[in-house]
């Protein structure tokens, strides 16, 4: 937005929550014994919806930081939150396009892993912070439930209805329960086409599921119906909150490392396991005895067909003519690295030859642990054992769980002009920080008078409608990378949903749990945390044992959002929890 419509839109918005004028109130059923015209109605029970004036010029209200607009109308409160509520989604939008654009800039470490992560939870943790700073205890008390409605409607919507459209755009064809990337010929069916991650997905969203201990914490006092231990109860599950969240985003600092070390080794095992198949069929079979052992006499054989040369020993360039006559279709990897790895395995000598006799014992090394990994199973009708290719098929397997190398599509090997880059993503940074943290105790403020307004509690609309303003550019950004359709973005978007979950239960929750402390507030969010935890728990546990998710999964993520919503209504509003 531009500051010129910026401006056009502030000059609108006060005139129009400035207008006088009135109109009925609107309540419950009269009591009989009262006259009409005392304008009085008693209702014990008052309904949940309860619309006072629209527009009334009688009552007044208090403008934020003296000069914005305010109103003390139901619609007028509502007009407030939208023009508050888009220039929150402003903010992350900015704060996600510089995210991006630095990220290219700087890729995935102590940027991509702690900067960016804690600035995607930026909106989220001012709403939550201005909405136990205002005014006295009691009001913020009041507001508090604002804090708590946006935190669990983020994280409710980020796991249902994001996490279900990513599955729905991103799907693919399913063949052997692997995605076949950018192929969609089978359009919505329910079994045979879905999405496929890595294995660093199912890590994250494991990680996500055990970020739900602080609530689990802070709970237990009200679960035993204890009142002496709740304020030691918020304190500790702080404590635990503010370690998980260091935890969290060192893990996110060194995974970029960890995965390289771990998709080398993946590699490795690949070329060791190619190497012994070749072996395998140059041998017709008779690299093992009958009893599943190294057949020595047919492996030293073998060397004598790859030592061409007949100096008795295999040197590095006859080592790399057998891995590049091997083919290894499946992988792509660095051809004189892998001939260095497995110089390493066999050169005990430590003289940059492999010599017979450390060819055999390589080899038979080699034999043993595809036992080990594969299992040893004889070929039916054949009398030879199959665990070679089993050990080759598992390391395929292992080498596709891992991903790409590469962290995204977006990192760019020569980037143009990088200080005027630089100097873009750190002022759209700054105007996000700014416009968000400006504008939270505004939004705060409107929730709360438009809930005062309406009878409809603050936390509905904090878990409806705020979430869509602080998340929306994120969503989008998901969804629009699901639409790539391709294994490795698939796991890209997945990983950011659970990584935004994670910051969520533990960067804002321990804003949330030192508000409460610090300003002695009573945690009273039983049906909050229950609706947490179950979607949490749900959806963490179903995506942390398995990596491809069927187009039926979807439903799953749409059915829990509504039941999250009727959940909570019926527990604070049917039984009365607290």
């Amino acid at each position: 937005m531009t500051p010129q419509r910026l401006l056009l839109l502030f000059v609108f918005l006060f005139y129009f929550s400035s207008f006088p004028s009135t109109a009925r109130f609107i309540t419950g059923p009269s009591s009989p014994t009262d006259l009409v015209s005392d304008g009085i109605s008693t209702v014990k029970n008052p309904p949940f919806l309860s619309l006072k004036p629209l527009f009334s010029a009688e009552e007044s209200c208090e403008q934020t930081y003296g000069f914005l607009p305010c109103t003390s109308t139901a619609l007028g409160n509502l007009f407030l939150i939208i023009v508050y509520g888009y220039l929150m989604f402003l903010a992350a939008t900015y704060l996600s396009n510089g995210s991006e654009l630095l990220l290219e800039i700087l890729g995935p470490g102590i940027v991509g892993g702690l900067f960016l992560p804690i600035l995607g939870a930026l909106p989220d943790a001012m709403l939550i912070l201005v909405s136990g700073l205002s005014g006295t205890a009691e009001t913020a008390q009041d507001q508090v439930s604002v804090g708590m409605g946006l935190l669990a409607g983020s994280t409710v919507m980020l796991l249902t209805v994001i996490w279900g459209s990513c599955v729905v755009v991103g799907r693919c064809d399913l063949r052997d329960s692997v995605t076949v990337d950018g192929t969609i010929t089978k359009g919505f069916h329910l079994t045979e086409t879905g999405v496929s991650t890595d294995i660093w997905t199912c890590y994250a969203a494991s990680i996500m599921a055990i970020s739900v201990i602080p609530f689990v914490i802070v709970q237990l006092p009200q679960a035993f119906n204890s009142t002496s231990g709740r304020h030691l109860a918020v304190l500790i599950a702080l404590i635990i909150s503010v370690s998980m969240l260091v935890s969290y985003c060192v893990y996110q600092v060194f995974q970029p490392w960890i995965q390289r070390r771990r998709l080398a080794f993946a590699k490795h095992k690949h070329v060791i396991s190619g190497i012994l198949r070749h072996l395998k069929k140059q041998a017709f079979g008779k690299l093992l005895t009958e009893d599943g052992e190294p057949n020595t006499e047919i492996i030293r054989k073998l060397f004598e067909t790859i030592d061409e040369n007949g100096d008795d020993r295999l040197s590095l360039s006859e080592l790399k003519a057998l891995i590049i006559g091997i083919r290894f279709e499946e992988i792509d990897f660095d051809k004189d690295d892998a001939v260095m790895k497995v110089m390493a395995d066999f050169d005990t000598s430590l003289d940059s030859y492999i010599q017979q006799e450390e060819f055999v014992k390589g080899i038979t090394k080699w034999i043993n642990e595809a036992k080990q990994t594969g299992g040893t199973y004889l070929e039916p009708n054949a009398g030879t054992f199959k665990f070679i290719d089993q050990f080759h098929q598992q390391t395929k397997r292992e080498h596709a769980l891992l991903g790409s190398e590469e962290q995204s599509d977006e990192v760019v090997e020569h980037v143009e002009n990088p200080r005027w880059i630089s100097f873009k993503a750190v002022l759209m940074l700054l105007l996000g920080t700014l416009i968000a943290a400006a504008f939270a105790d505004p939004l705060v403020d409107a929730v709360d008078n438009f809930s005062t307004a309406t009878s409809i509690p603050s936390f509905f609309i904090s878990f409806i409608a705020l979430p869509l303003a602080t998340n929306s550019s994120e969503a989008v950004s998901a969804i629009i990378f699901a639409t790539r359709k391709k294994q490795r973005t698939a796991s890209l978007t997945f990983s950011e949903l659970y990584g935004a979950v994670t910051m969520n239960n533990v960067l804002c929750l321990s804003v949330f749990l030192a508000l409460v402390y610090v300003r002695g507030l009573t945690w009273d969010f039983s049906s909050e945390v229950l609706v947490i935890l179950i979607v949490c728990i749900v959806m963490g546990a179903f995506a942390s044992f398995r990596t491809t998710f069927p187009l039926w999964t979807c439903s799953i993520a749409y059915i829990l959002y509504p039941f999250s919503l009727a959940l909570v209504y019926v527990l604070d509003y049917v039984f009365g929890w607290s």
